[in-house]
């Protein structure tokens, strides 16, 4: 862990002198009650009690100010070059620190729309200033959103091998649920079946244990966020999947597509290959779409573009999100320009990032067609984690 922690440190080194930020600051208590997204990535897993200001300077220097009881593991990280000890008070060490490196620009853990920036609470943020009054340093503070996102979103050679692993685990169990659709099986059935998958491969879910994983049957299951419930598989059902791993801390997430064939059928009806080779274009058009430099708006209106040329209604959320450490993993997304996604869509992407691209539609009659893969931004492109589904499965 302490290694990995070194090589992310190294690169929001890099990322300051990158962005011309002097200095970032990060300002926490009790995380083990109210954490900071971040964290992990610059302190690993161990709580923070009191005040504490976690600060990188464009340098390379890194000083932890911490309470004595936290003081140890600060140390044992063996990131930060200087330990700070308090006990009644931060403030005159914090302001010590701040004088001797005078920073034009403070960057803090706070921001408008991209969640993993945003770990410092508004009352939190409030003792920050008050600590700060009176000197010239409140005028110098800034977002450090930009940094974060760069840091959180530029996997390494380590981390994207991280969630290729956590993609294969989550495929393996895709193909044994496969093995046991049969008619009557319900939702709720299924989904304690993939339950125990994780559970004898020691792995965890990617998102919360009711949702994960979403499973639908046929055009009465309620789609998105919903728990499988007592629905029963049926001829004629399209079966559709949400679900993701997480392993060694990091996710997958992947939709899958099952047709359960009636009687006298050989394919699926037209309608529904319709609509699944519709799906596919939309995941390839976002997939062609997707290089450096690019926003998440262009990559979004690709693949609702080829939904809705199909005539198809355009699908109401964001074609895709980031994904690493959590499965909706922060900073940009590929989506449109709604007010709930704020300025996110218009981050441009970077070589490194992980995104989900994940088009829908619902065949009426049928169910609903969600194709999702796991894609790595490179250098000219992009490139599958997962094996990508390219034809109806059966059962």
């Amino acid at each position: 862990m302490n290694s990995f922690i070194k090589e992310k440190i190294a690169q929001a080194v890099f990322i300051l002198q990158e962005q011309d930020i002097d200095l970032w600051l990060t300002f926490v208590r009790e995380t083990s009650v109210n954490p900071d997204p971040i964290l992990p990535l610059i302190y690993g897993q161990s709580s923070l009690t009191r005040p504490s200001a976690l600060i990188i300077h464009r340098t390379g220097e890194c000083i932890a100010i911490v309470g004595r009881i936290d003081a140890n593991t600060a140390c044992g990280l063996g990131v930060y070059q200087q330990v700070i000890e308090c006990d009644a008070e931060i403030q005159p060490h914090l302001l010590a620190t701040l004088q001797r490196l005078n920073p034009a620009k403070i960057a803090v853990n706070f921001s408008q729309y991209n969640v993993m920036a945003d770990g410092l609470s508004v009352g939190l943020f409030e003792v920050l200033k008050n600590m700060l009054h009176g000197t010239e340093f409140i005028q110098r503070l800034c977002s450090s959103e930009d940094i974060i996102a760069a840091l959180n979103g530029r996997k390494t050679v380590r981390e994207v091998a991280l969630v290729r692993a956590a993609v294969e685990a989550t495929e393996e169990i895709f193909e044994e649920t496969y093995a046991i659709l049969r008619e009557g099986i319900s939702e709720k059935e299924i989904a304690d079946f993939m339950h125990a998958q994780v559970i004898k491969r020691g792995l965890d879910l990617a998102w919360t244990y009711e949702g994960c994983p979403a499973v639908n049957y046929g055009p009465d299951s309620p789609v998105g966020h919903a728990v499988p419930g007592d629905i029963v598989l049926q001829r004629g059902h399209i079966v559709h999947f949400d679900f993701g791993v997480k392993k060694s801390e990091y996710c997958a997430d992947i939709q899958r597509v099952v047709y359960m064939l009636r009687t006298n059928e050989k394919t699926a009806p037209a309608p529904v290959q319709r609509g699944f080779e519709t799906v596919r274009k939309a995941v390839e058009a976002a997939r062609i779409k997707i290089k450096p430099g690019v926003t998440g708006f262009e990559v979004d209106q690709a693949a609702r573009y080829a939904i809705i040329q199909a005539g198809y209604p355009e699908y109401q959320y964001a074609t895709g999100h980031q994904l690493g450490r959590h499965a909706h993993d922060g900073g940009g997304i590929l989506g449109p320009h709604w007010q709930v996604y704020g300025s996110l869509p218009d981050a441009e992407l970077e070589c490194g990032q992980i995104y989900t691209i994940e088009p829908g539609l619902a065949v009426p009659g049928y169910g609903y067609i969600g194709l999702e893969e796991d894609v790595v931004v490179t250098g000219n492109g992009c490139d599958y984690l997962s094996a990508p589904q390219k034809e109806l499965i059966y059962c």
